[in-house]
């Protein structure tokens, strides 16, 4: 396929792309963003004057279970793909965190070879690495399918990733592994929650950066076509298999980020981390919030959890009353928070 026919293809998908049903005007866009950005940076002072600073801590966790939702996203709103092993991955980047603040707490190195340490310089590119190791890996088997089998194969490898880290006793088996801190950064202590708070942040915003960067390039317009029609994509001499697989393993990586991050917060992993429950809520998050909008999901998971701190205060069945919230969103706002937040401000500006 010559070159002359490849950017027609990129040519067809971009008027496509930016009359996406979640865009928004370029002013009404820019200032939602503004706001959100100033919501997300004002909460310390929120929880310090209403004499509750453990809310920090809350805050945090929905900023980290954002950016793994947004890695989702990526390669559900953009490329098509319904993975229900991407707790797999957020799993990973947690233990790899966990594991090597423990070795350097015991001085030794991990499996022998590999300097273990306790500073988020070596940590967090490493839970990075990890999970994006681990993606490639079942994205190398289970991409090779679609549909249904896909679904299922992501399913299957991500629970078998769990089990594995079930039997590793040494690591606490079932019942987890606890830091004795959080990771330093170049000996910089990040024990203060407002502190480490903004360091989520920051990751955050710096993940849907290139997250965004990743939608709007060439790459981009071609994983959306994969997502739409495969077949046809392919048959223009793009090679569908290889995008759809770098775009997995970029998502496994943001995920295995979120999980470095959740290990420091709670000083603690757990093989609940890797549960495909887990994989269900963030899929939860990314419908509420608003497929194939990467702003959407990160809304969902402050939706999610805010019900869930909110209602589990009266009761321990809360996801009961979670079912028929998202079955209202499926119905009657298919586009998400985001798409609903987007509709009312073009009205309205």
């Amino acid at each position: 396929m010559t070159d002359a026919v490849k950017p027609g293809l990129l040519g067809a998908l971009a008027p496509a792309a930016e009359a996406s049903p979640l865009s928004a005007t370029r002013p009404v866009r820019r200032l939602l963003i503004a706001a959100l950005v100033l919501l997300v940076a004002l909460p310390p002072l929120f929880t310090y004057a209403l004499g509750e600073p453990y809310l920090i801590a809350l805050v945090s966790r929905m900023v980290i279970l954002g950016l793994a939702a947004v890695s989702l996203d990526l390669v559900l709103g953009y490329g098509g793909l319904i993975s229900f092993g991407h707790a797999a991955f957020f799993g990973v980047g947690g233990y790899a965190v966990a594991i090597l603040a423990f070795h350097a707490r015991h001085g030794d190195k991990f499996i022998g070879l590999i300097p273990s340490s306790s500073d988020m310089l070596v940590t967090l590119p490493a839970a990075v690495i990890a999970a994006a190791l681990a993606a490639a890996l079942i994205g190398a088997l289970s991409l090779r399918t679609s549909g249904f089998p896909f679904v299922m194969i992501t399913l299957a490898l991500s629970q078998m990733v769990y089990f594995i880290f079930v039997s590793l006793k040494i690591y606490g088996g079932d019942d987890g592994m606890s830091m004795h801190g959080r990771n330093t950064l170049a000996g910089f202590s990040f024990a203060d929650a407002t502190t480490y708070y903004y360091l989520c942040l920051v990751l955050f915003l710096l993940f849907l950066f290139v997250c965004r960067r990743i939608v709007a390039s060439r790459f981009g317009l071609v994983l959306r076509g994969c997502k739409d029609n495969e077949r046809r994509v392919r048959s223009l001499g793009y090679p569908t298999y290889g995008y759809r697989l770098v775009a997995f393993t970029i998502a496994g990586a943001g995920a295995g980020l979120a999980g470095g991050l959740l290990a420091n917060l709670d000083r603690f992993a757990s093989p609940d981390m890797l549960h495909w429950q887990n994989s269900g809520n963030l899929m939860v998050m990314v419908i509420l919030g608003g497929i194939g909008s990467l702003f959407g999901p990160a809304l969902g998971a402050v939706l999610v959890i805010s019900l869930e701190t909110v209602l589990s205060r009266w009761t321990d069945h809360w996801m009961f009353y979670l079912g028929p919230i998202l079955i209202a969103f499926v119905l009657f706002a298919r586009r998400g928070l985001w798409g609903v937040i987007v509709d009312v401000a073009d009205r309205n500006v």
